[in-house]
């Protein structure tokens, strides 16, 4: 193994190493069955893979967004157990916000650690205006291109992550 992670865009025949990382990396299948739902539905927008010699080590998915700008939703994210604690979670990050800041996007929201994330630029305090039903302490928020055109209104995930929700 040559140690080297690279970074790209998921391929379809990636679907099936990306599906084993994320039931392996949560310990059930409700986040790849996510992932599966985001892409059926054409919600999702694009997945990062980072891959070791060509083996998918991490997964980090992007998705659109209910809100009252060009939003995204970023998650699930994973890292093969084997990889974790070596930059994998984010090298994956800075490449997929910076493809979300390239293509025009304003936000992203996640749902997660605030010590991990706020590292990245998300703030609790952005996201704290938008009424979402994963309003909370763990929701997140990063301005992308500037400020964020609205401090206030509705966001929700697509319609995916309701299933997750309630499994």
């Amino acid at each position: 193994m040559s140690g080297i992670v690279v970074l790209r865009e998921e391929t379809p025949e990636d679907h099936p190493a990306i599906r084993e990382l994320l039931a392996a990396a949560f310990k059930r299948s409700g986040e790849a069955e996510l992932v599966d739902a985001l892409r059926k539905d054409g919600d999702l927008v694009f997945g990062c893979v980072a891959a070791i010699d060509e083996l998918i080590v991490g997964y980090a998915a992007l998705s659109r967004m209910s809100a009252p700008f060009p939003a995204l939703g970023l998650g699930p994210v994973a890292v093969g157990a084997a990889h974790r604690s070596k930059g994998v979670a984010s090298a994956l990050l800075r490449w997929s916000l910076a493809r979300a800041q390239d293509d025009q996007w304003r936000a992203i929201f996640v749902l997660g650690d605030a010590a991990f994330y706020g590292r990245f630029g998300f703030r609790p305090e952005l996201a704290a205006g938008f009424r979402s039903p994963y309003a909370g302490p763990h929701f997140m928020a990063l301005a992308l291109n500037g400020a964020l055109p609205a401090a206030e209104g509705i966001v929700d995930y697509a319609r995916g992550f309701g299933r997750l929700k309630s499994a």
